[in-house]
């Protein structure tokens, strides 16, 4: 055991803690002392100035507020005569893409009662320095909640996969089906349970008249901003297609895409391999997808193929950092196909949210998210279908 330890970075913990921590007690949801130690760390959040260079970090800041975590409580807790407690030790392995994902699955494990073990990214994103730290501060006014926040980081060693796995209680494997595989070489406890979120697309259905009415396209365009480039596309709630319907679709693509465009251009930070990238997927998508066309653009910041019919095949051509399909629809169930499989996760929507309901009503395996454009990266803890409050405590029954 300590010989694999002696290869994992504590950023929070220590080799000797993590040894123990399955003899840590398990805490009900939503207690208050986890509340409380979660406000304290938003507070140190809100405080450092680092926080502003990272609209992801302030927006983790609120969301673990005492106003916003007692809400989630109301929402989630039921008063039905049964006892809830953590299920124990739960094992994060957090995606390698998003910087800020590891923060929300601890958040998930403390709300739920657990002792966490977070395998972060091996990239050294300036934003889980930023949280860690914060963590580290407020640990040390909170030493009772010291064992229930380890932070760990490494490589893909089974041997440590492998220690961490036989601690767990739950494991909660993000960052797709590679990655899912790879643990899944590393043995759980035979009580234990996992929760996977493999790999996923999204899309955004656009009503063009509900667009050109709006009045604040400019506030549009940065929600679009925030949903794609802001990750360069690589989150699996980044929509790869957009769907356009109603009368006015020439129209509301026009302005759209020159205003997305203007925000892009000054913004986005463009990398010359992203461009090769984009082109090389233009190509490929152009020779196999019969009848598509490659959309007039200034240059590769913004690639548009449009596509004659919607279904789940082009997404093996997906790509990021501004590669987009589109699609003209007139029925709503024309994007059956597209949406009827489990690798669809999150449909974004700018217009009334009910024009999707025949879709979700028609039986479909995938889309778990309907939410707003601008609002596709807002974690919940209702997530790709699972409700993680119930998936990461047990119940007991009193009768």
């Amino acid at each position: 055991m300590q010989t694999s330890l002696s290869k994992v970075t504590f950023l929070i913990g220590s080799a000797d803690e993590v040894i123990h921590i399955p003899e840590i007690c398990t805490k009900k949801p939503f207690d208050e002392e986890v509340l409380i130690f979660l406000n304290d760390v938003s507070r140190v959040l809100m405080s450092d100035i680092r926080s502003r260079q990272y609209s992801d970090v302030v927006t983790f800041a609120f969301w673990i507020r005492k106003s916003s975590t007692t809400t989630l409580k109301e929402q989630h807790l039921r008063n039905d005569g049964r006892y809830r407690l953590g299920k124990g030790v739960a094992f994060h392995i957090a995606p390698s893409n998003v910087p800020v994902n590891f923060a929300y699955s601890l958040v998930a494990g403390l709300l739920s009662g657990n002792a966490n073990i977070v395998r972060v990214p091996s990239k050294e994103f300036e934003q889980v320095s930023i949280i860690a730290d914060a963590f580290n501060e407020v640990l040390c006014e909170h030493e009772g909640m010291r064992p229930y926040v380890t932070l760990v980081r490494y490589g893909r060693e089974q041997d440590i996969n492998d220690l961490f796995s036989s601690m767990a209680d739950i494991r909660v494997v993000w960052g797709g089906d590679s990655t899912i595989k790879k643990l899944r070489e590393s043995s759980l406890p035979p009580r234990s349970v996992e929760i996977t979120f493999a790999d996923r697309y999204s899309l955004a259905v656009i009503d063009s008249d509900v667009y050109m009415n709006t009045a604040d396209k400019e506030k549009t365009a940065q929600d679009f901003y925030n949903d794609t480039y802001f990750s360069d596309q690589n989150a699996c709630t980044s929509p790869r297609i957009v769907v356009w319907m109603g009368s006015r679709i020439e129209e509301a693509k026009q302005l759209f895409w020159e205003m997305e465009y203007e925000l892009v251009n000054d913004r986005y930070e463009f990398q010359p391999i992203q461009a090769v990238n984009k082109l090389t997927s233009t190509y490929l998508s152009a020779v196999a997808l019969s009848e598509c066309r490659v959309e007039e653009h200034k240059d590769n910041r913004i690639i548009r193929i449009r596509i004659p019919e919607a279904n789940a095949s082009v997404m093996d051509y997906k790509d990021n950092s501004g590669f987009f399909f589109e699609y003209d629809c007139k029925d709503i169930l024309e994007i059956r196909k597209l949406c009827d499989d489990k690798r669809c996760q999150t449909v974004g929507y700018i217009g009334d949210k009910e024009m999707l309901m025949p879709l979700i009503e028609s039986g479909i395996r995938g889309v778990d998210r309907i939410v707003p454009v601008g609002k596709t990266m807002a974690f919940d803890l209702i997530w790709d279908g699972y409700n993680l409050v119930s998936s990461l405590t047990r119940t007991v029954a009193r009768l």
